[in-house]
């Protein structure tokens, strides 16, 4: 099935009015849902984050009157969002797996050296950084007091 692309304005001002204030643009989500399922004949609406933020960016008691919005249908779905912003399409699967097999190149000889290196340099310094805490806790002198305080713990 081909997708489906328009542009619509969908008029809010008129549906608003019968709520409540404090439900006002809760009402006109609704009814961006309602055109929708009215013009494209689809009961799935995703609508994006960019178009949500439009529509509460003034609080819950005053959305805008109206608010143009580009629809795409897309297998039953349809994704709104406002002209100037992507869908909020999700991923495929098939690309997860096809990023993930890219990821996982084989390494090539000089690769595998160069980590092995970083391995035994990063057992170095954990050694050099154990003995340099062992050296400074010898150097530590403990008076009567510290031994006392020790004993009683």
């Amino acid at each position: 099935m081909a997708d489906l692309e328009r542009q619509y304005t969908i008029p809010l001002r008129r549906a608003f009015m019968k709520a409540p204030n404090y439900r006002k643009t809760k009402r006109a989500v609704n009814e961006i849902k309602y055109f929708l399922q009215k013009h494209m004949k689809s009961e799935i609406i995703k609508i994006g984050s960019h178009l949500n933020l439009e529509l509460w960016e003034k609080g819950k008691k005053n959305p805008p009157p109206r608010v143009k919005v580009k629809v795409l249908k897309r297998d039953d779905i349809v994704y709104v969002e406002l002209p100037n912003f992507d869908y909020p399409l999700p991923k495929d699967k098939k690309e997860k797996k096809k990023k993930e097999e890219t990821k996982e190149a084989p390494k090539t000889e000089k690769a595998k050296e160069v980590e092995e290196e970083k391995k035994i340099l990063e057992k170095g310094i954990k050694e050099k950084i154990t003995k340099d805490i062992s050296q400074e806790k010898a150097q530590l002198k403990v008076t009567p007091r510290d031994k006392n305080i020790m004993q009683e713990s």
